[in-house]
């Protein structure tokens, strides 16, 4: 279990902390200079063990590291090489350089306690002052610093909790609800409530063009062209909270009062790459609101059902199965052959509904005869997919 809370260090304790992000930014960017040298030159891969062992020689050179906690060091070449066989999988990118700018972090994994309204931690023999807006239960693992590009310190606890993950409940067609994500409207249920989209970036983003234009008109270096550096940084934070704070209320009002939810499987990377509507998809964030309905599910024993994303949800009738092949993203309502008028959104999770239902049973969903795939058809089909059902 993790919990976040807010850290209010003194000027000495910033300095400490601002040397042990260096630090680690340093090791972390040296070892993936090392690794990717090893491997183009030599075709030699690095382990972190090895790179460990050659950490008491670097401290003879760079003497400031021994003020730094050791296992903090050691944590960021553990980072690297979990981001190794991870791009190795195929589950991310190759890793890049750390940055001065934006967010830095650190990690302690060991020797972590909280007395006193203080976090204590190696290296720091006056506890940081915490604010413990929330009890920690458990007993402390690991505790990972980190700040903000506004100046802000936080502290990610991980505790052991000992406590069992409820058991799944039986998937009952009554207590299912389907989830079909748009931009118009942000999730539409199929027993026919909706959530409307905000839009946070798109009420800001006139805003952060006026900071953004201000910083570039400064000179680089410069104290005022960091206050408005910080500023802008202040603005983005702000949108952040605000789509982070909609998407946890959302998810916790489906994953309470549902027991099993049907969602797609959206492939966000790819519709993204539509820049019509690219900047709509990211403020929506369907893919941080789709992990979220996935830990709160497992945390209260729900069940989650994904479908194929090729799946007709928004063109399929969910009454009589005929599809309106002629259906854009311009048409919210249409009216089927058979005289039902739907409302796309909900139309499209009553579908979602339905075939993840039918795909849990096994059995095969009814629908009127496709034509022979062709070439053109599934180049057209590819297309679509990118831009989603929005």
């Amino acid at each position: 279990m993790g919990n976040k809370y807010r850290l209010y260090p003194s000027n000495s304790q910033k300095e400490l902390l601002d040397k042990h992000f260096g630090s680690v930014r340093f090791i972390y960017n040296l070892a993936l200079e090392t690794k990717t040298w090893a491997y183009s030159v030599h075709k030699k891969n690095i382990s972190r063990y090895d790179l460990q062992v050659q950490l008491k020689d670097l401290k003879k050179e760079c003497v400031w590291l021994n003020e730094i906690n050791s296992q903090s060091l050691q944590f960021a070449l553990l980072s690297l090489d979990s981001a190794y066989r991870n791009f190795f999988k195929g589950t991310c990118k190759f890793p890049n350089f750390k940055k001065r700018s934006g967010r830095q972090s650190f990690c302690c994994p060991q020797n972590v306690t909280v007395e006193s309204g203080c976090l204590c931690i190696p290296k720091f023999k006056k506890g940081i002052p915490i604010v413990l807006h929330r009890s920690l239960k458990g007993q402390i693992k690991r505790a990972a610093i980190s700040k903000t590009p506004t100046g802000k310190y936080f502290v990610s606890i991980l505790t052991e909790t000992k406590q069992s993950i409820p058991d799944k409940v039986n998937i009952d067609a009554i207590k299912t609800i389907g989830i079909d994500l748009g931009i118009k409207t942000f999730a539409a249920l199929s027993n026919g409530a909706e959530f409307n989209n905000p839009r946070y970036l798109k009420q800001s983003v006139y805003r952060l063009s006026v900071l953004q234009r201000r910083v570039s008109r400064k000179i680089k270096g410069s104290n005022n062209r960091r206050k408005h550096i910080n500023r802008l940084a202040k603005l983005h934070e702000k949108v952040t909270n605000q789509r982070k704070d909609f998407l946890h209320k959302v998810s916790d009002v489906i994953t309470k009062h549902h027991d099993t939810l049907c969602i797609e499987h959206l492939a966000v990377r790819n519709m993204v790459k539509n820049h019509k509507l690219s900047q709509s998809i990211s403020d929506a964030g369907w893919g941080i609101f789709v992990e979220m309905l996935k830990y709160k599910a497992e945390w209260r024993g729900k069940n989650i059902i994904q479908i194929g994303r090729f799946e007709p949800s928004s063109k399929m009738c969910s009454c009589c199965g005929k599809m309106n092949k002629h259906l854009t993203l311009a048409d919210r309502e249409w009216t089927c052959v058979c005289g039902v008028t739907h409302d796309r959104d909900i139309n499209a999770a009553i579908n979602i509904k339905n075939f993840a239902l039918i795909r849990y049973s096994g059995a095969e969903r009814a629908v009127e005869p496709a034509e022979s795939p062709t070439l053109v058809g599934t180049l057209n089909q590819e297309k679509s997919s990118k831009i989603g059902h929005a």
